[in-house]
């Protein structure tokens, strides 16, 4: 398995992408040597810049995330996407395909997409979602774009992947608000207004702008997020979007936040495999037998929730009578 392992992991690093494709359904599913592979990998990592996108269903992320690959390969960089969707409650896989959204461009031999599913596995879609953009990062690539259905947990992990996080919203149903109340106000760097060409805009520009200046402090130093109109089924906007990603990037190099940024990355990164690694090693067949005796006494009031997580933490894992 160790000499598969290197050969898979030569063949990433020269750009195979048979060897790319199969590298991440590997680490998806966990299949044995996954994390070996990943190992040898890193050590080529941290040259692709990551860009999560982020925000409602509906707003037109996927469209973004079309255009933004039509701009990067414009200027010759070789961009792969990952694309989060709900996972299929018959196949465990995502529903949304691809190729699907991206047909034409998951053809370019600069572009590689693979669709995610949110099922749960070791550390959850946070750190799985880097460690698939490792590969892809140690593959060549130079952005490494991750869109999220944005429902849920799925878009705070993306935003913790990423190194620069985008939020589409769209004029209609109060998205500005929707923003706010549901988080993705923290978590954004730059905000689009996608579908600007339509009724509403230019009032829902200007209530996220007034929201945004009363949560920015204007300290120096402080990054404040943009707010940038785009209509993505013409493209209108997109080099304006491109462009502002790239003075954040500069931005967090001017002020020195570039590099701690990813290093907080990691220490999350490194604290969930942990706590996932611990919560797969903790329930062993004794522990979990030993719940099922204790549950009939907790509802008859013998003992409660709190004596049994202590006894069954405790490492001869017995419980007084």
């Amino acid at each position: 398995m160790k000499e598969e392992i290197k050969q898979q992991a030569a063949a990433i690093l020269e750009s195979d992408r048979l060897a790319v494709t199969r590298g991440i359904t590997r680490i998806e599913n966990e299949r044995e040597g996954w994390d070996d592979l990943l190992s040898s990998l890193y050590p080529h990592t941290g040259k692709a810049y990551r860009i999560g996108v982020t925000g409602p269903p509906g707003a037109g992320k996927s469209t973004i995330t079309q255009k933004l690959i039509g701009y990067y390969r414009e200027k010759g960089k070789k961009v792969a996407v990952i694309a989060v969707d709900p996972t299929s409650p018959f196949t465990g896989g995502a529903i949304l395909g691809d190729r699907v959204r991206m047909q034409s461009e998951s053809m370019n031999e600069g572009v590689f997409i693979r669709s995610m599913a949110t099922r749960g596995s070791l550390g959850g879609l946070n750190t799985k979602a880097q460690d698939v953009a490792d590969l892809l990062d140690a593959a060549g690539f130079d952005i490494v774009i991750m869109e999220t259905v944005g429902v849920g947990q799925s878009e705070l992990d993306v935003a913790n992947a990423a190194d620069t996080t985008v939020v589409v919203l769209v004029p209609e149903s109060g998205d500005s608000i929707q923003a706010m109340k549901s988080g993705l106000m923290e978590i954004a760097d730059l905000f689009v207004m996608n579908k600007s060409d339509r009724d509403g805009a230019d009032q829902a520009v200007s209530a996220l702008k007034t929201i945004l200046t009363m949560r920015i402090t204007h300290a120096e130093g402080e990054w404040y997020p943009d707010v940038i109109r785009t209509v993505g089924t013409s493209g209108e906007g997109i080099d304006t979007l491109a462009e502002r990603v790239e003075g954040h990037y500069q931005f967090m190099l001017q002020h020195n936040f570039f590099e701690p940024r990813r290093a907080h990355r990691e220490k999350e990164r490194v604290r969930e495999l942990t706590e996932a690694l611990l919560h797969r090693s903790f329930w062993t067949e004794k522990r979990n037998e030993l719940l099922e005796e204790m549950v009939p006494r907790i509802v008859a009031r013998d003992i409660s929730p709190q004596q049994a997580a202590r006894s069954l933490a405790a490492d001869d894992i017995t419980i007084s009578s």
